[in-house]
């Protein structure tokens, strides 16, 4: 799906600190679809809807474990089919970007008591714990090896004995985590009789060493298991293994499995049989298999092959009895769902036309009805869309883009009775409300989201939206925030805020749009001109043209767009001044900053490049090859993308910041780049951060540090104000 990824720190997605992504967390919702759970005041409540009566469901009593005199504080929680049991999550600690190792208790209501699960693992050390269909068992991974038990905390049994480091069951390596999203890395059968699992071995991939000077009067690596361009991922495999007797059955899936990647495994409904992708290296090859778990064998059903990338699949969804299933693609040029025969036989296009499906919502197979996030007309915004399931339909729009124009999220009932509606735009600050979606219209008019709109203050200083087509007949979406009490007789400093990789978009219609996160003031009324565009390779609904035009180019057909968008509005805007000309970025968008600055350097002045892959070659296989292809047997595309290629030619003002401790993009990309500006005699600016991570948000007084020396040198080397 093309997703604004907004969640995820990392060079695919920076852009979270630029744009808020408004859309609240998942709902639990209810079997039913009537009412939803939710955490509230130490406690967990269910919400009856639409009065959205409310009812304790786990007592603070209930959360208090015998001996303790506080209950536990509940991070998280899921409920067993029948509402009797529920796995309450606490404790957690991080694992690279998120919380995913923890505490689990049982909350068993008939009984009233609460039990821990995984009592005899070590503290916080549990992951993705989950009850057995029928609520008897729980399964999860400590230490890379996966467990079973029962929900009074007796008969624990390792189902794996081989977990370490690098041969990893139940969950993920680095790479897995940081490009395909994976982390829960198992799933029990239907029948709660065994547990599908993937096992990563990693055991031939390299350690990355990063190093620690300040925490001890001797330094220390930090060993990152971590392939880069060029070396082989990691083997992959998906096993079967047998509650009963702890024996795992191996899925024979067809091709390599080091050269091949399975990023996305579930259960068919009600049977014996697992559903997964398979992507080959260059991930321009996607294969959907349906395998019998007992006796291991692997039937292709689904085969796609692409110019450029595909991407991995959202989670399967069956309709008709389980006698077909849904993809994404965009094969046709544009992203749509399609539904197919489990036996691979009959495709149906299910929306049809020149749009992307950005984002399915709901998929109501009792009336036959998808429901969708689309934008056929603006790229900037987002709506919601239906059309009717069976591909017979027409598409139409459910969201009032004349009222409500911006970007809107839906969380949809599995009844479709009910919905929770979030809007906001670059003017409107987040505003949600509840809603009968059968209707459309709100449970109460003081909750709605017009009534809750009216009593916002009107924006002063509003964001422009604008279209620029540059010299290449390339038309980009833009927005500018221009200063305040901006007189168009007078020239004013131009800051450009860049991302320009295929996984992040920046000119979206959101709170955010024209704000600084880094900028420690206000760049409107300080005097600054702010922009953003979305080149080619954004990931917005325009196509799949648009968007896999930049394969094997990233690093000079963005960048090219990027400055001769730039140029275009220089040239045509007199109030822009051409001689205070800025741009800036973090990680993909510190890349492009770069790539700006060297190669276009008649037209950017002063640059501010944040995490920045330097050197494309050292950045991991799986984000690199993909956009990039696999660098054999040439790596041309590489070194012509990478900025240190065009190091030499730098003329204005640089800064380059970095953390030493950053894990995604390595600091080796920031020493790589030094040298090479030293070895052509160019003069700039470097703040290192040590030990920061790639978010350089570690450390008392560190996230205010970076914005005034952002600050500072911003203002040193790109004066604000009119002239």
């Amino acid at each position: 799906m093309i997703k604004n990824l907004l969640v995820k720190l990392s060079i695919t997605c920076i852009a979270i600190f630029a744009i808020i992504d408004t859309q609240a967390q998942s709902i639990n919702w209810a079997k039913d679809g009537n009412s939803y759970y939710q955490i509230a005041s130490g406690e967990i409540i269910s919400v009856t809807l639409p009065k959205s009566d409310k009812k304790t469901v786990i007592s603070r009593a209930l959360l208090t474990p015998a001996g303790k005199n506080a209950p536990i504080a509940v991070r998280s929680f899921q409920l067993s089919a029948d509402g009797t049991k529920a796995l309450i999550y606490t404790n957690s600690k991080k694992v690279w970007r998120y919380d995913t190792r923890g505490d689990y208790w049982l909350a068993d209501l008939t009984a009233n008591k609460i039990t821990q699960i995984g009592k005899d693992k070590p503290a916080s050390s549990l992951m993705f714990a989950k009850l057995s269909p029928d609520g008897n068992k729980v399964a999860y991974v400590s230490k890379h090896n996966l467990y079973v038990e029962n929900i009074d905390g007796s008969n624990s049994k390792a189902l794996t004995t081989n977990g370490t480091d690098r041969m990893i069951n139940g969950t993920f390596d680095w790479v897995y985590e940081e490009e395909f999203d994976c982390r829960d890395g198992f799933r029990w059968s239907p029948d709660g009789k065994s547990i599908a699992y993937w096992q990563i071995d990693a055991t031939k991939i390299k350690n990355f060493l990063m190093i620690n000077n300040t925490d001890s009067i001797y330094p220390y690596t930090i060993p990152v298991e971590y392939p880069k361009v060029g070396e082989n991922p990691s083997a992959c495999k998906v096993g079967i293994v047998d509650i009963a007797t702890a024996k795992t059955k191996w899925l024979n899936v067809p091709g390599d499995d080091i050269q091949h990647y399975i990023p996305r495994m579930q259960w068919v409904p009600n049977s014996n049989e697992v559903i997964l992708q398979q992507l080959n290296r260059e991930q321009n090859e996607s294969i959907v298999f349906i395998c019998d778990a007992a006796s291991g064998t692997a039937k292709a059903v689904y085969t796609e092959k692409a110019k450029a990338w595909i991407d991995a699949q959202d989670e399967w969804k069956w309709l008709n009895n389980n006698q077909e299933f849904t993809i994404t693609s965009d094969k046709d040029g544009w992203n749509h769902l399609y539904r197919i025969s489990r036996d691979g036989k009959k495709q149906t296009l299910v929306t049809k036309g020149n749009y992307d499906v950005v984002d399915v919502k709901l998929i109501d197979d009792n009336n036959n009805y998808l429901y969708f996030i689309a934008s056929p007309n603006n790229a900037t915004q987002r709506y919601l869309y239906k059309t009717k399931l069976d591909g017979k339909g027409k598409l139409e729009q459910v969201t009032p883009s004349t009222l409500l124009p911006g970007t809107h999220s839906y969380d949809i009932s599995p009844n479709a009775a009910f919905a929770r509606h979030s809007y906001n735009s670059s003017t409107v600050r987040p505003i949600t409300e509840w809603m009968n979606f059968t209707t459309g219209n709100p449970f109460t008019m003081d909750g709605s989201i017009t009534t809750q709109l009216s009593k916002q203050e009107a924006s002063k200083n509003k964001v422009e939206f604008f279209k620029v087509t540059t010299e290449d007949g390339v038309e980009l979406d833009g927005w500018m925030k221009k200063p305040d009490n901006f007189n168009p007789d007078k020239k004013y400093p131009v800051v450009f805020y860049v991302y320009g990789e295929p996984a992040s978009p920046t000119a979206s219609d959101t709170y955010g749009a024209g704000r600084n996160f880094l900028y420690a003031g206000d760049m409107a009324k300080d005097g600054y001109i702010y922009i953003s565009m979305d080149n080619r390779g954004a990931p917005v609904p325009k196509g799949a043209a648009w968007r896999k035009g930049i394969y094997k180019n990233i690093g000079v057909i963005n960048i090219r767009d990027q400055a001769m968008a730039a140029k275009k509005l220089l040239a045509t805007h007199s109030f822009m001044d051409k001689d205070r000309v800025a741009v800036w970025g973090w990680s993909g968008g510190g890349s492009s900053t770069l790539n700006l600055m060297f190669q276009y350097p008649e037209i950017y002045k002063t640059g501010i490049s944040i995490a920045a892959v330097g050197n494309q070659l050292t950045y991991d296989n799986i984000y690199q090859e993909r956009y990039m292809g696999t660098p054999f047997p040439s790596k041309e595309a590489y070194v012509k993308g990478s900025p240190i290629t065009y190091a030499k030619n730098l003329k204005g003002n640089l800064l380059y910041i970095h953390g030493t401790g950053d894990d995604n993009v390595h600091y080796q990309n920031a020493e790589m780049l030094i040298n090479e500006l030293i070895k052509n005699k160019k003069v700039f600016q470097l703040m290192s951060y040590p030990n920061r991570t790639h978010s350089i948000s570690e450390g008392e007084g560190t996230s205010e540090h970076l914005s005034l020396t952002y600050t500072k040198f911003l203002k040193d080397n790109c004066p604000p104000g009119a002239r």
